[in-house]
């Protein structure tokens, strides 16, 4: 082996200027919507520890530091490759586009693009350069709508991963009054000098292929340390004295270990802290400079030594306590947990709401569902348990998502957390009345009557759109086609605008402005979700040539043709049933507009009503 280099370098020397390229056995970006998350909250975790609003931008200088880990790359004359960590760079190069986009400052744009693409024999290219992916990262970096469709996966994680570090990081609610600290507008420049200038990657640098290679198999295949859960099973089986037990206990462990790992990498682990932190968590770190971390954010690092730390309070004391923690506490835990899991990747019956705040990215429900819940409990309490919670969360991330408000980790783990202590072991009957009650003190939907879609909002109103048509379609007698709806590329759905820009001249003049008229064309209640055959031969003609074909699509495209009111009695009566404003458009003009944004609202308080919740308590 030649001489092998290893320098502790920052975000921007690594990749001011640089060019990496990834070899073609090992393109595909794969990064998870849970990996992401977990990176952009320890990273906003950790800068919030320093950031004061009233601080210089100078303060900076003595922030703290943040490890990224390591990045493998070997040489091949003047061409660098990544061996090993171009998921991690593929991430942080989407988060930097993200920050070159937001950011207003010219010279902070600057010095952030320098890190995205640099110019090379007078053409510009981008410094992590694989050539399938140069026309969606410029789509991106110019706030372009990426095609995906014929693509290879590693373009639609990109686009996905993207779309997810906007809406975790937004700027939509930086008056919203959080009790907990985030990174709003004025932070921005603070967060982008921190993440260039005191995060840090170790870049091992090898002079060949070869070299790279067996540096990546001997860090990877030698000498492989045990993980959490496996040091905390060794814990607890080296207390049960009683061989049988311990036989018993061991065999449990393995059976339910098996299973959770059958659904995905490290899901064994995420089920030890959903349970821990559901039962147990007592205290959360606070957010203040050199605060520690308390039993939520040590569970969340180092379940197992918090467990070994904690004997007492878990009431382990005596062999038959380890014993009864494995066979009652975690088989049972365990078992709820991947329960969920399974609901949160398809629609079940019962359980729909745990699927519709999976779809967005909400990590922190498991743990959430699960506290409530007790041993004792019959399964149909638990269940009811299940469904009443996570139907209180799915209202909760509407309403925000309406009212434009964060629901990203930073911003939600500290009410979680309060919400998990308020609500561990409540009845069937106490849980419903206390999340009504938590409901009704949100933000209501009233509370902006003229919401819509904007350059960063896409996802949020697919999705929003995907529950309207779902619901209205399900009300009428339809199985739910929720899942078909939030599809999106060759063979998915659209959002269409009903008046397509060639009406601009029609409608601008009901409008004080152009850009009302613009803004009145993109709330919701001026959206519909049509599959994309659909919207590529409509969706630039005129309402009056589009008005007859929206019968033949969903029942909320087909409400505004008259003829979805004829031979249609289960859609009448839920119409009539409702209450709701629903009415034919022969024509569609201003007051047509603010009747459907009308109408959806009305549909939207129907769907996530708090009195759901009791309902739901008081069902046989």
């Amino acid at each position: 082996m030649q001489e092998v280099i290893a320098n502790a370098r920052t975000i921007r020397e690594l990749l001011g200027g640089a060019k990496f390229e990834v070899d073609y056995y090992q393109r595909e970006y794969r990064w998870t919507a849970k990996q992401v998350a977990e990176l952009l909250d320890d990273l906003s975790g950790v800068f919030l520890d320093d950031y004061r609003p009233e601080q210089e931008p100078s303060a900076v200088k003595e922030y703290g530091h943040y490890f990224l880990g390591s990045v493998i790359t070997s040489s091949t004359g003047a061409r660098r490759f990544i061996v090993d960590g171009q998921q991690r760079l593929t991430t942080l190069t989407l988060l930097l586009m993200h920050l070159y986009r937001e950011l207003e400052d010219k010279d902070d744009q600057a010095q952030v693009s320098n890190l995205i693409f640099s110019r090379e024999f007078g053409e510009n290219s981008f410094n992590l350069n694989v050539p399938e992916r140069a026309e969606c990262m410029h789509a991106l970096f110019n706030k372009e709508q990426p095609n995906v469709e014929g693509k290879t996966e590693s373009i639609s994680n990109i686009v996905d991963r993207f779309e997810q570090i906007q809406s975790h990081l937004s700027l939509d609610d930086e008056t919203s009054g959080e009790e907990e600290p985030r990174i709003d507008k004025a932070a921005l420049p603070y967060f982008a000098n921190w993440l260039l200038a005191k995060v840090y990657l170790v870049e091992i640098a090898a002079s060949d292929d070869g070299d790279a290679y067996t540096i990546f198999e001997t860090m990877n295949d030698r000498g492989l340390s045990l993980t959490p859960t496996e040091m905390l099973k060794g814990y607890l089986l080296t207390n049960i004295k009683d061989d049988d037990s311990r036989a018993q206990a061991n065999d449990i462990w393995k059976r339910r270990i098996t299973a959770l790992q059958e659904l995905g990498k490290e899901e064994d682990a995420d089920a030890i802290k959903a349970w821990l932190r559901s039962q147990h968590a007592l205290e959360i770190r606070e957010r203040s400079r050199g605060a520690q971390p308390k039993d939520f954010d040590r569970i969340g690092t180092e379940f197992h030594r918090w467990v070994r730390d904690n004997e007492a309070g878990l009431g382990l004391k005596a062999s038959p306590d380890y014993t009864n923690f494995i066979k009652a506490d975690f088989e049972f835990y365990t078992k709820w947990h991947q329960e969920i899991r399974l609901a949160s990747q398809r629609l079940t019956p019962g359980m729909e709401a745990v699927r519709f705040n999976a779809s967005n990215n909400f990590t922190l429900q498991d743990m959430v569902l699960l506290a409530p819940i007790e041993k004792t409990d019959s399964e149909t309490g638990i269940r009811k348990k299940i469904r009443i919670t996570a139907m209180y969360l799915d209202g909760l991330i509407a309403r925000r998502i309406w009212n434009q408000r964060n629901f990203g980790y930073s911003a939600m783990s500290y009410a979680m957390f309060r919400l998990i202590r308020a609500i561990r072991h409540m009845s069937v009957d106490d849980l419903a009345e206390d999340l009504e009650a938590r409901t009704l003190s949100l933000e209501d939907f009233s509370n902006n009557r003229t919401f819509g879609l904007h350059e960063r909002n896409g996802p949020k109103i697919h999705y929003l759109l995907a529950r309207i048509t779902d619901h209205v379609g399900v009300q009428a007698g339809e199985p739910s086609r929720y899942d078909e709806y939030m599809q999106r590329g060759r063979s998915g759905y659209e959002i269409e605008h009903i008046w397509s820009i060639r009406e601009r001249g029609i409608h601008e003049g009901e409008y004080n402005s152009s850009a009302e008229y613009h803004y009145a064309r993109n709330r919701i209640g001026g959206l519909l979700l049509l599959p994309k055959p659909f919207n590529a031969s409509y969706g630039a003609k005129p309402y009056a040539e589009k008005y007859p074909h929206y019968f033949r699509q969903n029942l909320l495209a087909a409400s505004l043709n008259e003829l979805a009111y004829e031979n249609n009695p289960r859609f009448k009566e839920f119409v009539e049933n409702s209450g709701l404003p629903f009415r034919a458009h022969t024509e569609f003009n201003k007051a047509d507009n603010d009747a459907r944004q009308d109408l959806y609202l009305k549909i939207v308080e129907q769907i996530w009503d708090p009195e759901n919740l009791v309902r739901v308590a008081e069902e046989e």
